[in-house]
């Protein structure tokens, strides 16, 4: 069995720092919060990117948002014959079993899974070609998106052309589950699509009826 190191000790300093201060002073609300069970105000899919923080962004506190990240910020197709996979669990469990109202996709500058998919669609990426290759089958999702903005010569400008192309692709991927689409049909569950720049704070949300993203 693997012998697990102590934890680093900046680490250890920061939990007793947060027992001594925000838990402290939240201590009623975290009893509360387990007494009562979760009743989040959405699902919030973002990048795993660690400079990406949506429940900063949006002054969030225990129990306000069910929180998934993953490569890329990026929801796959419904699929019923999938066995094993994270992503489309939590769709499941937020939509079915909370009942959450809103489900947000979230974007982000200097992607590094969309410049992957980007660099594996150019071939400058042969190790992401590979069958074995985790993160390359998944970022291989945006491939098609990726033919949509092939024809932007300017590689930055490219790249955030396919960064707002990986939340439409979620955010389409999201109406094939039978169960989102039924409760966006009901009026039960609405889809928002952001995109958020990690170097000025600026956030754009995804408008349905230009298809463009416009300022918040």
């Amino acid at each position: 069995m693997h012998r697990a190191k102590p934890l680093p000790q900046d680490l250890v300093d920061r939990y007793r720092s947060w027992t001594e201060t925000t838990l402290a002073v939240n201590a009623l609300q975290y009893k509360r919060l387990a007494e009562d069970g979760q009743h989040p105000k959405a699902l919030l899919i973002s990048c795993c990117d660690s400079r990406v923080n949506g429940l900063s962004i949006f002054g969030a506190s225990h129990g306000d948002f069910f929180v998934h990240r993953n490569i890329a910020n990026l929801v796959p197709p419904y699929s019923a014959s999938r066995r094993e996979h994270a992503t489309s669990a939590v769709i499941e469990y937020a939509v079915m079993v909370l009942e959450i109202p809103h489900i947000i996709i979230m974007g982000h500058s200097q992607c590094g899974g969309v410049a992957g998919c980007r660099d594996m669609c150019e071939g400058r990426a042969p190790a992401l070609e590979a069958e074995d290759s985790a993160v390359g089958r998944w970022i291989d999702m945006l491939r098609e998106a990726h033919g949509r903005v092939a024809h932007i010569q300017d590689i930055d400008e490219r790249t955030r052309a396919l960064e707002h192309e990986a939340v439409r692709v979620s955010i389409t991927n999201l109406l094939t589950f039978p169960y989102v689409a039924a409760a966006v049909d009901a009026g039960r569950l609405n889809i928002h699509g952001l995109w958020t720049d990690i170097a000025t704070g600026e956030l754009l949300a995804f408008d349905g009826e230009s298809s463009e993203f416009q300022q918040v």
